[in-house]
């Protein structure tokens, strides 16, 4: 049955948060755990989760029918080489890809509720909008598949596919800011912490 398969992001070496985020402890599990767990929940059919930095120390973390690894050995050279190897690393059917980095906790509600906006509008781009400002996690129709393998890191990568189509891009209100938490440092780490303790 076509449905989202979801692309997870955790190659990057957490430099500014000084020790891997990937592994950062998150409502009992490691975040990546709870973010892997969090996509199947709320109805993604399948996680692709791509590793880099460290990636034999996370391999044990993906676990599950629904979920499995690829390894991008080109991971330094930027977020694009692991979106690009995450999508060719689709089985096949899937009628949407949601992109998500580890770094972006988010809820079972707030991926449940943009799966079902994306299906019931047909839309080419769904993405989550807080107060005015765009959030994540991203929503693509497979449509777009050919402009999404063609990123660079010197054109804004994903950000120039979206501008391109900003007039396509159905936007989800959220009364939340849990749909722009971006955990990049320790500061970042706890006011996540925080806003997620009041949000529950």
């Amino acid at each position: 049955m076509p449905g989202i398969t979801a692309v997870l992001l955790a190659a990057g070496e957490s430099t500014r948060m000084g020790q891997l985020k990937a592994l950062l402890p998150w409502q009992g599990k490691t975040l990546l755990q709870h973010q892997v767990d969090m996509l199947i929940e709320a109805g993604c059919r399948e996680v692709v989760v791509v590793l880099g930095h460290r990636a034999l120390e996370l391999v044990t973390q993906v676990r599950g029918e629904q979920a499995w690894s690829v390894i991008n050995p080109d991971y330094a050279q930027g977020k694009t080489t692991s979106i690009k190897l995450g999508l060719r690393s689709l089985r096949s059917g899937a009628d949407g890809v949601l992109l998500l980095a580890v770094d972006q906790p988010r809820t079972v509600h707030i991926v449940r509720r943009l799966l079902g906006e994306h299906q019931r509008t047909g839309a080419l781009i769904t993405s989550p909008v807080y107060q005015g400002h765009g959030g994540h996690p991203f929503i693509f129709n497979t449509r777009l598949l050919p402009e999404l393998l063609a990123i660079e890191e010197a054109t804004q990568g994903i950000r120039a596919v979206m501008e391109r189509h900003k007039t396509e891009v159905h936007q989800v209100p959220f009364d939340t800011p849990l749909v722009r938490l971006d955990v990049n440092t320790p500061a970042d780490y706890q006011e996540a912490q925080r806003l997620w303790a009041l949000a529950m």
